[in-house]
Parts: structure tokens; C-alpha cells; sequence
């Protein structure tokens, strides 16, 4: 597919782009909004593909626990049954608590730990099922209380009566930019992985004690821009970080249900780095 209609997708998952304003735009690429709308399953997301994990042996329920200024955050909750695991804090996209991130935890569980993926839309009532309405509300979040609201899902994780109290995270783009922000502000995690994620300023890099693992697509220009800098400050303040490109890779190159942007050689790399450093410190 033409790189210029996967970087307005992207533009247009990222930016204040109207539905109308991209579909304009998308028709002019391709040169008809017929051929425009023939175009749209091939690029948003299909939540009929999210589902790779059926497992008997893991206990999958949706729990809630307290968040910031009297929230109630709402999450997706997966283990495996058995002794006391290390707990990984899943961190959906821009579009809220899915289908497809609901899988990502339950491989995290499925490979020997204790997954939360909190709903950040939880101050809102949850995730709506229409997606250009998560992504208007995400814009009505509120920072500060947000990353308390997660920060409080590393503690539920941490006091848990099936966790070792080891806690780590994993995001993806705009989770991705919180499990920055999260290293920065929780000096207790252990391990944070953060896919195409927007990168923290650089005079916040001295407070981060975990250490991280970041994956980025090679045609993600719009995020890559920030990496010279972040990779400075990490090297100057001595942090314990891993950074791998994937060449050829987009934006959302672990996205399964997206089309166009899945990777899989790239996005099987990329897990199986990232499962190695979570046995390495989180059990």
C-alpha cells in the first residue's frame, strides 16, 4: 500500500483530523471516494482477528480498583493459575481498553505473569465502542489524574495476593509514551517496554530506575524524531535501556488487527525481546 495513505491513517489516529477531513484527503490519494471507502478495512482496526489466545488454564475477568480524585478505574485482569507471579500493567492505544489489547494481556499471562490492562476512558464511564468517540474523549483526560490512575494500577499489582511484587509495564503508542512516563514517576517498576511510544523530556530521564526496552517502526518518522534525544539523556544518566528499530515497520507494527500496519516478523522480534527482559526481572 501506498506509505502516504498509512501516514494519513496515522495522521489521522493521531492529530484532530475529522472523519470527514480524512476520508477528503484519503479520496484525493486514491482518486475517488469510492475508492476511498474500498480502502477503509484495510486500514482501521479488525477486532475479529484479536483473539489469539484460548487458554483454559488462565483466569480472565474484568476487575476494578481505586484510581485518582475518587475514579473507579475498570480493567481487563488475566493470570495463570499457580504460585505467586510477576505482574505486568498493560497500556492500551489511543483508542481505549479493546479487543486486541485485552489479548495482549492474556499472552503476557499466558507466558507465566499476572496482566492488568486498566480502561484510562474508566473517569468517562469506559471505552466506547465507537472509536472516533474514545479518541474525542482522550483529549478530555486530564494528565495528571490519568497518570495517577495508572501509577495506582502499579500498586494494585504490587499489594496483589497473587503477585510477587515485582511490577513491570507494557505500552503501545499513546501507552507506549505512559510506560515512559510511569518509569519516570514510579521508582519502584522493574521493567517498562514501550512500543512506538512518544518519547519523556529529557530532564526527566535522571528519575527513571527501571529498565526499559523500546521498540520502533523504521517509517514512523512522526515518533522517531524524538529518539536522538531520549537516547542522549539515557546515555548520560547511565540508564539500563535496549533500542531497536524494525525496518520496513510502521507505526503499530504490533497491532494484529490492523492490516496494513501488522508486522509480524517484526512484532514476533519485538515479543519475544520483550518476554525476555519481563523473566528476567519480573520473576
Amino acid at each position: 500500500m501506498d506509505q502516504r495513505i498509512i501516514n494519513l491513517f496515522d495522521e489521522y489516529t493521531h492529530a484532530p483530523l475529522t472523519r470527514k477531513e480524512f476520508l477528503g484527503r484519503l479520496a484525493k490519494l486514491t482518486g475517488s471516494l469510492t475508492l476511498a471507502m474500498a480502502m477503509l478495512p484495510l486500514l482501521e482496526n479488525n477486532y475479529a482477528q484479536a483473539a489469539t489466545v484460548f487458554d483454559k488454564d488462565i483466569k480472565a475477568e474484568d476487575v476494578t480498583y481505586p484510581g485518582a480524585d475518587g475514579v473507579t478505574m475498570k480493567a481487563f485482569q488475566a493470570r495463570p493459575e499457580g504460585k505467586k507471579l510477576g505482574t505486568v500493567l498493560v497500556i492500551h492505544e489511543n483508542r481505549g481498553l479493546n479487543p486486541h489489547i485485552k489479548d495482549v494481556a492474556m499472552r503476557v499471562a499466558q507466558a507465566g505473569f499476572l496482566a492488568l490492562a486498566p480502561d484510562a476512558l474508566s473517569p468517562f464511564g469506559g471505552t466506547p465502542t465507537n472509536e472516533d468517540q474514545a479518541r474525542e474523549l482522550f483529549a478530555k483526560l486530564d494528565a495528571k489524574q490519568n497518570l495517577q490512575n495508572f501509577l495506582n494500577g502499579l500498586e494494585y499489582l504490587k499489594k496483589h495476593k497473587n503477585g510477587n511484587g515485582k511490577t513491570g509495564c507494557v505500552g503501545f503508542c499513546w501507552g507506549g509514551a505512559l510506560a515512559n512516563q510511569l518509569a519516570i514517576h514510579s521508582p519502584d517498576l522493574d521493567a517498562a517496554v514501550a512500543y512506538y511510544g512518544r518519547q519523556p523530556e529529557a530532564a526527566d530521564v535522571p528519575k527513571i530506575k527501571a529498565e526499559l526496552l523500546l521498540h520502533y517502526g523504521g517509517l514512523d518518522e512522526r515518533v522517531n524524531a524524538g529518539i536522538p534525544a531520549f537516547e542522549q539523556a539515557l546515555k548520560a544518566s547511565n540508564i539500563k535501556y535496549q533500542l531497536f528499530v524494525y525496518e520496513g515497520a510502521n507505526h503499530a507494527f504490533n497491532n494484529n488487527t490492523s492490516p496494513t500496519r501488522y508486522n509480524e516478523p517484526a512484532a514476533k522480534l519485538a515479543w519475544e525481546r520483550t518476554l525476555e527482559l519481563f523473566n528476567r526481572k519480573l520473576k
